[in-house]
């Protein structure tokens, strides 16, 4: 049974969604900021812990719904799981570059995995990925583990790297979709619009809906940025992780992949949820 498997159909639940690469630069700052957005976009009650303490992105750009967490104090780590408890909400992380050990050493200090399973917390791991070697060695060693209760979902980030041959070759791939993960391609804002948004500390709404002011985009800037929003959020929103999912199961009782997995997040070109 996979990960997603476990949570009964219909069933509201609270759930951690860590978003992190492990490798700095591949953009995973920018994916926490997307799924913040429609989080708040789609009235979802949402809690977001800025775990990122030299960039505070998350923090910077969404301070009205974050909080800073320190991932090397136990008692500071504790606010993740403590903010999932009491309340059916979601609870987004942005974490640092480099913070797998500090992270492990929290869950299993804690025994976290056991007791969000208890609590009926879900657990979710996006791994944003610029196709890099380091990149993808990271993601396989993450789905090589023993016991992992995670559902994991792998994002391609294009405004890093048009290339992920690599990812798509590497044991990793077939692992992720074998255990129910799901992949989404990230579709590239252009550079000089994102430069903008971020120079000017903008949220992504504020960024299109700004008309005026030294810090407004041009008009067909800001609808290129929200062109790319939605496509943006449309791919994060195709994994459905905060979501229940069910295993599929064939005629011949064998579980199959979900319909959520590659199939429906990377179809044929034609139907591809990225830019064109």
């Amino acid at each position: 049974m996979t990960p997603a498997a476990r949570w009964p159909k219909g069933r509201r639940m609270s759930s951690l969604h860590f978003v992190g690469g492990e490798k700095g630069g591949v953009g995973k700052s920018v994916v926490a900021r997307l799924l913040a957005q429609l989080f708040i976009d789609r009235a979802l009650p949402f809690t977001a812990l800025d775990a990122d303490l030299s960039h505070r992105a998350l923090a910077r750009y969404y301070a009205d719904y974050t909080r800073s967490v320190d991932l090397d104090r136990l008692d500071s780590a504790d606010q993740i799981l403590d903010s999932a408890l009491g309340a059916d909400r979601l609870v987004l992380v942005d974490l640092p570059a480099q913070s797998h050990r500090a992270l492990q050493r929290w869950i299993e200090s804690t025994d976290v995995l056991n007791y969000a399973r208890e609590m009926g917390v879900q657990l979710v791991s996006w791994h944003v990925t610029d196709g890099g070697f380091d990149s993808v060695s990271y993601i396989e060693r993450v789905l090589a583990a023993p016991g992992d209760a995670l559902q994991h979902v792998v994002v391609k980030n294009q405004g890093r790297s048009k290339d992920f041959s690599q990812f798509d070759a590497s044991p990793a791939y077939q692992r992720l979709l074998e255990g129910g993960g799901h992949i989404v391609t990230l579709p590239e804002l252009d550079s000089s619009v994102m430069y903008k948004i971020d120079r000017f500390g903008s949220s992504f709404w504020a960024a299109i809906n700004t008309s005026e002011g030294q810090q407004a985009l041009s008009a067909l800037e800001r609808r290129r940025a929200k062109l790319w929003l939605e496509r943006a959020h449309a791919a994060l929103e195709a994994a459905c992780s905060w979501r229940p999912a069910t295993e599929r199961v064939s005629a011949s009782g064998a579980p199959q992949r979900p319909e959520s997995a590659e199939q429906q997040l990377e179809p044929a070109a034609s139907n591809e949820l990225v830019a064109t």
